[in-house]
């Protein structure tokens, strides 16, 4: 409205009305990219009238000015259309953005602040501009045998690689729950992508666990190596003793991933990732010093610590990741800060 106005008041009081009639037709052209149909036809339609007042006025001969009017009801119409399939796709894409958190929710549940004797965080960034879930995955539960948790990236993209991550996931949950011994939870997943994937397909993955002896279990299936804190606020990277192939792999190089006990006091932090995090690259084609920035940001929140890497992570990239990515940071409190409590809970629960 406010453009047809503003045509119409020029060609008033500018005259020569013929010049600026064809102008008018920028009015629901534009109302197209926000308003509805019937918005577009009103604009339309307002300036079909203060059109046709115009020519009158000036006296524009009737066949140009049945040309003017003709031609902006064509746009008019047009725009309308358009309008309407533009509220058609932006309805289809929220019912899709709907069903894709739904699908995240499923499948990466959301961790609380609190599992076990931890505090945690959990920050998770898909690539793709119009998605909630990607190829990595990520879960942390409290089991009969400690808090055991999984990150991985599932080699390639797409729906093939949220079914896989889906799979991984779900014979994680499971193994979590029956396996008293960390390898036992690796073999398990390792038979069940045996089986389902194809020969070229992998999941790179460390999957760890906390029994509540002051120690953390680490096996690393060709992963990136987690990041482990100390309560001084060293950073040191866990590189596996024993490198293994990733998971769906151990066919072919008949290696066996090992398992590495870590000690884990008050105040250490366990920081986890994925590929898309450490391989983010600026313009100057620098990859993101994950390392350096977790010992500039770390805190005794878990939640302020990711945000702020987080943060420093997509100034560094220029604002979008390229690559999905994944960080999943836990932190064992002192006794000062009620981790005697949390410890006292998570035994109860593993005797249970």
């Amino acid at each position: 409205m406010l453009i047809v106005s503003v045509i119409v008041s020029v060609a008033f009081f500018g005259g020569a009305g013929m010049i600026w009639l064809p102008l008018l037709v920028a009015g629901p052209a534009l109302a197209a990219s926000t308003n509805g149909p019937h918005g577009v036809l009103c604009v339309g339609l307002f300036a079909t009238a203060l059109g046709t007042a115009l020519g009158l006025r000036d006296d524009v001969p009737s066949s140009e000015l049945a040309a003017v009017l003709s031609a902006l009801v064509a746009v008019t119409l047009a725009s309308a259309l358009a309008s309407a399939l533009r509220g058609r796709r932006e309805r289809v894409l929220a019912a899709v953005r709907s069903v894709a958190e739904a699908a995240q929710h499923a499948l990466l549940k959301p961790v609380p602040d609190t599992v076990g004797p931890f505090r945690v965080a959990v920050r998770y960034s898909a690539a793709a501009a119009e998605a909630r879930i990607g190829g990595d995955l990520y879960a942390l539960i409290p089991t009969p045998f400690g808090v055991r948790m999984i990150v991985g990236d599932v080699r390639g993209k797409g729906l093939p690689a949220v079914g896989t991550a889906a799979l991984v996931l779900g014979v994680f949950r499971e193994a979590a729950y029956d396996e008293p011994d960390l390898l036992a939870v690796v073999d398990r997943i390792e038979r069940s992508l045996a089986r389902n994937l194809g020969h070229d397909d992998f999941v790179t993955a460390v999957v760890a666990g906390y029994r509540g002896t002051g120690q953390v279990e680490v096996v690393n299936c060709g992963h990136a190596p987690p990041l482990l804190v100390r309560g001084c606020g060293s950073v040191l990277a866990v590189e596996p003793t024993l490198p293994a192939p990733p998971l769906g792999l151990r066919a072919l190089s008949g290696e066996a991933p090992g398992l590495q006990v870590l000690p884990f006091a008050d105040g250490d932090q366990l920081l986890l990732y994925t590929d898309g995090v450490t391989e983010a690259r600026n313009q100057s084609r620098e990859f993101y010093p994950l390392a350096e920035g977790l010992a500039r940001h770390v805190c005794e929140e878990p939640a302020r610590t990711l945000t702020a890497l987080h943060d420093e992570l997509l100034t560094h990239v220029g604002g979008r990741l390229h690559d999905d990515a994944a960080l999943l940071l836990l932190r064992k409190p002192g006794l000062s800060e009620g981790g005697e409590g949390a410890h006292a809970g998570l035994s109860g629960a593993a005797l249970s």
